[in-house]
């Protein structure tokens, strides 16, 4: 069963079954998924992240308790301090103003992907790279499932990571891939 439900604060509308929800804005062309204004932001975005020395790591467009709300994720090298946020959002609130992505009204979050973002990107390998990472796998290999390691290399197929030895990982399996977290 699918079950369309309508926000009367915005021209949002919701699809949705048990398994599935797909946002929707509406604006002077119709309706738009959720993707494509994910997707138009960061075109729009991208140029102007960079420029101040962050890397858009994501635009995420979602429906939450408080209403619709635009998260972007931003990076760097040394790691994402709460001034490095207000940077981005001071630079980023007049462009989105004009671009006007959804023709409708929600909160704009600048964030850092956190310590526990999951490692599933080419872009995403990159930033980690000499990195120590927990990876589970869907699979096992050798009847194991969980590795720790510090990434060496990555490809379109696998990663290598230096455990006691050099481990070579299938991308297809991997499940789950995030950094290391030493307590």
């Amino acid at each position: 069963m699918v079950t369309m439900l309508y926000n009367n604060n915005s021209n949002a509308r919701i699809w949705s079954n048990r398994k599935v929800a797909l946002i929707f804005a509406k604006n002077e062309e119709g309706i738009v998924a959720k993707e494509t204004i994910a997707s138009k932001v960061s075109q729009a975005l991208q140029p102007i992240i960079s420029k101040l020395g962050y890397e858009l790591v994501k635009v995420d467009y979602s429906k939450k308790v408080d209403g619709f709300n635009m998260t972007i994720y931003i990076d760097k090298p040394e790691g994402i301090t709460l001034s490095d946020c207000e940077k981005v959002h001071k630079a980023i609130d007049a462009p989105l103003d004009e671009l006007d992505p959804t023709d409708g009204s929600y909160t704009l979050n600048v964030s850092s992907c956190g310590l526990d973002w999951p490692i599933k990107t080419d872009g995403d390998f990159q930033r980690n790279l000499g990195n120590v990472l927990d990876i589970s796998l869907f699979s096992p290999i050798e009847s194991k499932k969980n590795y720790t390691g510090t990434l060496v290399e990555f490809d379109n197929e696998s990663i290598t990571i230096e455990d006691k030895n050099q481990t070579k990982l299938p991308r297809a399996i991997i499940a789950k891939a995030v950094r290391h977290i030493e307590f």
